[in-house]
Formats: C-alpha cells, structure tokens, sequence
C-alpha cells in the first residue's frame, strides 16, 4: 500500500565550504538598493523577522514579529501599507507568542507558520514549537499542524503535481547546529510531526560547526525549488553572523546545491541590536521575484529592525536549467519511509571546488 509521505536525500561529494568562504564570493558590480522598513502601531516594540508582502483581498500584507527590546516574547502581527509606513490590519488575527512568521499557499488556501516560545517539551526542559495555521482570510486561520519539539525553519511549498514539499531543520543529535532536511508528503493533509522528525538530510551544505536552516521556498518554472535559507556561525567572542542564502532543490530526486550567500547586514546602514552579539544579524524572511532578472529580498535586521534590499534573482538560473536537471514530476507515489529512485546518483549541482 503506498504511503502519505516520500524521501528524499542527496548525496555526499564535497566539503562543505565556510560562512566566509560564501561571503567572500559575495561580488556585485553594483551597491545594493536596500532601505529600511518603516513600522508603526505597535508602541514601543521592534517590528523584525519579517515574511515577504504577499497579496490578499486586493492589498499587500507583511507579517512581522513583534517584540519589546528588552524581551523574547512576540506576537505575530499582520501589516498594510499606508503612505510609505506600514500599520497593523484591524480586522487581522494576532498570534502571540509566536516568532518568526512564514508564509505560503498550498492548495489554494494561505498557510502561516510561526515559532512558540516558550514550551514545556517532552523531557520537561523549555523549548519551542512549530505551529502551522491555515485558512483563506486573515481571520478564520486555524491550527492544522504542530512540528516536532525544538524545530525551527520547518517550511511547506506545493510541488508541481500537488504534493507538498517540506523543508525541515532538525538540531542535537540528528542535525547538530542545524542542518536542512526534506521531504515531500501526498497532501497537506498528511503531513506529521513524526514525518518531519524523519526526514533525511542534505548533507554537504554546512559545516558541523555552522548552522543554516530554510526561511522559504519557491517552484520554478521547471519544477525545481527555489530555497531562501539563511547560513550563520558564531566567532570566537561567541558573536552570531547571519547571512541570507539560497540553493537549490530538486525535488524528484532529492538532489540539492550548495548553499550561496546573496546579501548581508552590511548592505544596510547600521542601527540599534537587540543585544551586542547579534549586530552581524541579517535573518531572510522572503523573496519578491520581479521577472526581470532582479528580486527583492525582505530580511529581519540585527533581531530590532526590517528591511528589504533588491539583489540579482537567485533562483534565475536554476528556473532555466535544462530540463535534465529537472526530473519528471509523476503522480506514482512511494511507499512512506522509502527513498526514490536516483537518490543515489552523484549531486549535480554540486560545486567541484
């Protein structure tokens, strides 16, 4: 009998490069044109960890967290824009306690996931949650899925065939720091915490002392994935650097590129941190694709502001690989647990440095 769920996993060939290896070939013939985002009604509190504005009922909507300087518990809030400043929709559902917002639409309706903190975990200890709700208004959103304990940058995306794409992110014994795992499922319907927990990983992105984890991710043209990460590392003052990323997926055969740093804090005039270590902080939150071979690339700013930055489309490439790298999407389903065929061919994307 087949199952809800397929694997995937790409293989081992190269040593992964380091954080500044990546930045180091962060070249641009041109500055960026970057500014910050302007956020008002919310008091005193930081707006930052922004999702990309997406289209609803005829207007553009950001969410955002929403958060006092001095404190780690937000609220998720949904924005629209006025007059160049962007203010929190009435009528919108709030989430508190929630961080870092992701958005996407599978099956026609708008998916919105966010990060709960704090949590009584299994073992007792504090931790976080992944909750994921979904609806077709900003106000009838309802919880459909809750990830595995300690998981972050868990994200859905919808295949070409209907199926439903997970990036996963698990920590400690399975994936360290953080690494990027994957799988697809037959349905939103059927994805589980215990799927998600499963899932196999990319092993050759990152370094056993670095992190990276998958902030969104988008369907190309010819089926492939378009993934929008982040990679970090701490520095020998125990400072974290955060850098926007993305690779690509293959989502037939479970075959992934390198990740490639695309922006940094940097491009942005400095400002306030919510704490001296996260300065160097630039956390991807969403993509905006143009069709003219540019993108702009929303990010949360030093864990205290938001910005957007307009960059070369990192995806352009892959979109018009040839259809060799692209894999057939059928509807032939595989039995949960088991790996497709081709899992194990060499990694094609992968660097031969």
């Amino acid at each position: 009998m087949l199952g809800p769920t397929c694997m995937t996993t790409a293989a081992q060939n190269r040593i992964p490069d380091s954080c500044q290896t990546l930045l180091s070939r962060l070249r641009r013939s041109t500055p960026p044109l970057a500014r910050k985002l302007v956020f008002e009604g919310v008091g005193d509190r930081d707006v930052y960890n922004i999702a990309a504005p997406f289209e609803l009922d005829g207007r553009q909507v950001i969410a955002g967290r929403v958060e006092r300087r001095d404190v780690e518990h937000s609220d998720i809030v949904f924005f629209a824009e006025q007059g160049g400043t962007w203010w929190p929709i009435p009528a919108a559902a709030t989430f508190p306690g929630l961080q870092d917002p992701c958005i996407s639409f599978v099956g026609g309706g708008l998916v919105v996931g966010g990060v709960r903190f704090p949590v009584t975990v299994a073992d007792g200890s504090v931790g976080w949650r992944m909750e994921f709700y979904r609806g077709t208004t900003l106000n009838n959103l309802l919880l459909f899925l809750t990830g595995p304990d300690k998981m972050k940058d868990i994200r859905l995306v919808e295949l070409a065939d209907e199926r439903v794409g997970v990036l996963t992110r698990p920590q400690g014994a399975k994936g360290g720091r953080g690494k990027i795992g994957f799988l697809v499922s037959t349905s939103i319907e059927t994805i589980t915490a215990e799927a998600i927990q499963e899932a196999p990983l990319f092993q050759d992105q990152c370094r056993d002392e670095e992190w990276l984890g998958a902030n969104e991710a988008h369907r190309l043209s010819n089926s492939l994935l378009g993934v929008l990460g982040h990679v970090a590392y701490f520095d020998r003052n125990e400072h974290r650097h955060y850098y926007p990323m993305a690779f690509c997926v293959n989502p037939c055969t479970g075959e992934a590129s390198p990740p490639e740093i695309i922006a940094c804090r940097a491009d942005f005039p400095a400002g306030p941190a919510k704490r001296p270590d996260l300065v160097d902080v630039m956390f991807s939150g969403g993509l905006v694709r143009h069709g003219d071979g540019t993108a702009t690339l929303y990010a949360g700013l030093s864990d205290a502001e938001a910005g957007c930055v307009r960059l070369p489309d990192p995806f352009a490439r892959w979109a018009s690989a040839p259809a060799e790298h692209t894999g057939t999407m059928t509807a032939e389903r595989t039995p949960r647990g088991s790996v497709p065929s081709g899992h194990n061919r060499p990694n094609r994307f992968a660097s031969k440095s």
